[in-house]
C-alpha cells in the first residue's frame, strides 16, 4: 500500500506546541524547547497515525506576503509585535525555530517555502499538483477550503489530549452545512476571520452563511438574491442590507482566503520520504534535552535504535536480538520483584522479606515470598514502614544463607526462560541482593543470573519527564491508575511494579516496541541521562558538589566485599 503524502502546516503546529506546554522546559543551557519538544513528539504521533513516513513541512516564508496586503491592508497588521522586525513571533518561540527546523532536516522531512508566500499557498500548491493520497495537517480551518471533488485529500486538525479531526469532502454537510471547499471558503468571507484582520458581516456567523449558500450556491449567487430583494434561505431585509453594505469587504475576504495554486512544489513533493540521519537528530536532542521525544520519533521512522552496550548481566547474543528476535518484552514472562529490608542504604541494608510474583495475560498467576531473618536488628524505624518485627522474623523467618539461594535460584530459572524482573527503583533492591549474596557465600552471585529488568522508576521519568510530584511507588502507582493498598508490603509492591510498567507500555508504542534485552539497554542509557539532569538541578540550586550516581540496575561496591556470614 502506498504511503499518503503528509503535507504540515508547520507554522500552526509550531505555535500550538508554544502555547500548550510550560514555558518552563528549558534545555541545559536555558534555551525553551517546549515549542521544540511539541513538534517532535506531534510528528512522531503523526507518523504513527498515518503509517506514512512520506512528510512535508511546509513554511511561510512570509506570514503577511505583499499580494494580500495589498487586497487587505490590515491583513494580520494586530498580530504584529515587531513594528521594526513586522514579527509576529514572540521571542522564546522566535530562538526555537532554527532548532525546529534542523530537526526536521535530522528526520529526513524536507522544509518546503516558497519566497513571498505562506505555507497554506505551499500546502494548497501540493494539493492541487498532486495525483496521490494527500493528508494535511494544520489547526488552521481554512484550509478545509482545499476540499475540493475529484481530490484524494484529507484534513487533520488537532485537539485535545493527542486526539485528532479528520475531515474529508464527504464531512462537510455534516460538520459546516457546505459541500465543497469552495463553499466553505465563501462562508468564511462572510464570517470573517477577525484573528487575521478580516471583518466579515455583522450578523451573520457560520450557521447563517451556510443556510444562505445552501439557498444560492456562491457568493454571487447571494448578492444577487440580496439585490432582488429575495427573502428565503434567512435572508432577511436586514442581512440582505448588510451584505450589500460590506459587499466588497466580503469579496476582499474571499480573495485574500483563496490560496495560490501554482508555486513550483515538485522538488518538495519528490524529497518527502528521505532518510533521517540519526546520528545528528540524537545530537540536536541530547544538545537540548529532548532524547525522548527524539527516540521515539526515530523509532516511528523506522531508525535501528542507539548503538549501546550489552546490558548487565545479559548475553551478548540476547541484547543483539538472536535469542528473542521479534519478542517484544511485553510478551515475555514479567515477574514483579520487591524486597523489604532493615534500612535505606543498599550498601548495609539487610533482607527481611523478598516476593516475587509471575504475570500472564496481564494478571498475576504466581506468587512466591520469603520470611528472612537478616540475622541483625531491624530498626524501629524500618518496622514502622513494613511492619515486620524483630520477634516475628526471629520466630517465622529463614536464614540468609538458606533463603538468599533459594531467591538467587528462582532469579536464574526466571532468566533461563527469557523472562524479566519487574521492580520500582529496583538498583536498591538488586543492590542489596548482591550483597546479601555475598554474604551467603552463594554462587553464582545476583550480577551473574540477574535476567533483563524494567524499573518502573526509570520508565515513569521515561515517559513523563516534566511530571512535577514524587516518583514513590505510591505516588507513581495512583499517576498510571494501579491499585497499591498495601504498600511496603513485598508482594503488593511487586504486583504493582507490574501492571505500571504494562500501564506505561499500553499509552507509550516507543517503549513498548523493544525486546526484552533492548529495553534493559534502553534504561542503562535513560538513568544515565535522568542522573546527569538531577545532578544539573542540584547543582544549579545551591549544592555545587552533588553527585547523581547513573549506575544501573546494580549500584558500584562500595568498600571490600561483604565476608560470607557477616
Amino acid at each position: 500500500m502506498t504511503q499518503p503524502l503528509v503535507v504540515l502546516d508547520t507554522p500552526t503546529l509550531y505555535y500550538r506546541a508554544f502555547h500548550a506546554l510550560p514555558d518552563s522546559l528549558r534545555d541545559p543551557a536555558g534555551m525553551p524547547i517546549n515549542a521544540a519538544r511539541g513538534m517532535t513528539q506531534t510528528l512522531a504521533s503523526l507518523v504513527e497515525l498515518t503509517g506514512s513516513t512520506r512528510i512535508v513541512a511546509a513554511m511561510d516564508a512570509d506570514w503577511r506576503p505583499a499580494f494580500r496586503t495589498a487586497v487587505v491592508p490590515e491583513y494580520k497588521a494586530q498580530r504584529v509585535t515587531d513594528d521594526a522586525a513586522g514579527t509576529e513571533t514572540p521571542p522564546d518561540l522566535a530562538v526555537q525555530l532554527p532548532l525546529i527546523t534542523a530537526l526536521l532536516a535530522a528526520a529526513g522531512i524536507p522544509v518546503a517555502e516558497v519566497p513571498g508566500t505562506e505555507a497554506d499557498d505551499v500546502i494548497a500548491s501540493i494539493a492541487a499538483a498532486a495525483h496521490e493520497s494527500v493528508v494535511i495537517v494544520s489547526s488552521d480551518r481554512d484550509l478545509l477550503s482545499l476540499l475540493a471533488p475529484g481530490r484524494d485529500l484529507v484534513v487533520m486538525r488537532p485537539k485535545k489530549a493527542g486526539v485528532w479531526d479528520t475531515l474529508r469532502i464527504a464531512d462537510l454537510p455534516g460538520s459546516y452545512g457546505v459541500v465543497d471547499g469552495a463553499q466553505y471558503r465563501a462562508l468564511a468571507a462572510l464570517r470573517g476571520d477577525p484573528s487575521d484582520g478580516l471583518v466579515g458581516v455583522p450578523g451573520i456567523g457560520e450557521k447563517t452563511a451556510a443556510a444562505l449558500l445552501s439557498g444560492y450556491g456562491d457568493l454571487p449567487g447571494i448578492f444577487a438574491a440580496a439585490e432582488a430583494g429575495e427573502r428565503a434561505h434567512g435572508l432577511s431585509p436586514r442581512r440582505a442590507a448588510a451584505i450589500l453594505e460590506h459587499r466588497a469587504a466580503v469579496e476582499a475576504n474571499h480573495t485574500v482566503m483563496t490560496c495560490r495554486e501554482d508555486l513550483p512544489v515538485a522538488g518538495f513533493v519528490e524529497a518527502a520520504g528521505g532518510d533521517p540521519d540519526p546520528v545528528a537528530l540524537r545530537e540536536l536532542a541530547a544538545r537540548h534535552g529532548l532524547t525522548q521525544s527524539a527516540e521515539r520519533l526515530l523509532a516511528a521512522l523506522g531508525a535501528p535504535p542507539a548503538d549501546v552496550a550489552p546490558p548487565a548481566g545479559v548475553p551478548a547474543a540476547a541484547h543483539t536480538g538472536e535469542q528473542s528476535a521479534g519478542e517484544v518484552w511485553t510478551e515475555a514472562p514479567l515477574w514483579g520483584f520487591d524486597l523489604e529490608t532493615t534500612g535505606t542504604d543498599p550498601h548495609t541494608a539487610r533482607i527481611v522479606s523478598a516476593a516475587l510474583v509471575r504475570f500472564a495475560g496481564g494478571d498475576p498467576v504466581e506468587r512466591l515470598t520469603w520470611l528472612v531473618d537478616p540475622g541483625v536488628e531491624i530498626p524501629a524505624a524500618s518496622v514502622r514502614i513494613h511492619g515486620i518485627t524483630p520477634e516475628h522474623v526471629r520466630a517465622h523467618g529463614r536464614p540468609v544463607a538458606e533463603a538468599v539461594p533459594e531467591i538467587l535460584a528462582k532469579v536464574a530459572a526466571i532468566r533461563g526462560a527469557g523472562g524479566m524482573l519487574v521492580g520500582h527503583n529496583v538498583v536498591y533492591d538488586l543492590t542489596i541482593l548482591q550483597y546479601e549474596a555475598e554474604r551467603a557465600g552463594a554462587e553464582p552471585d545476583a550480577r551473574a543470573v540477574c535476567p533483563p529488568v524494567i524499573d518502573t522508576f526509570v520508565l515513569d521519568k521515561r515517559a513523563q519527564q516534566f511530571r512535577r510530584g514524587p516518583r514513590t511507588l505510591t505516588a507513581v502507582s495512583q499517576n498510571w491508575g494501579v491499585e497499591l493498598s498495601q504498600a511496603h508490603e513485598a508482594l503488593a509492591d511487586a504486583e504493582a511494579a507490574v501492571r505500571i510498567a504494562l500501564a506505561i507500555a499500553a499509552v507509550h508504542p516507543d517503549i513498548a516496541a523493544h525486546s526484552p534485552a533492548a529495553l534493559h539497554a534502553a534504561q542503562i542509557g535513560w538513568k544515565r541521562e535522568q542522573a546527569a539532569s538531577f545532578q544539573e538541578y542540584l547543582r544549579g540550586r545551591g549544592r555545587p558538589n552533588a553527585v547523581v550516581d547513573p549506575s544501573w540496575p546494580f549500584e558500584p561496591r562500595r568498600g571490600p566485599a561483604p565476608r560470607p556470614g557477616v
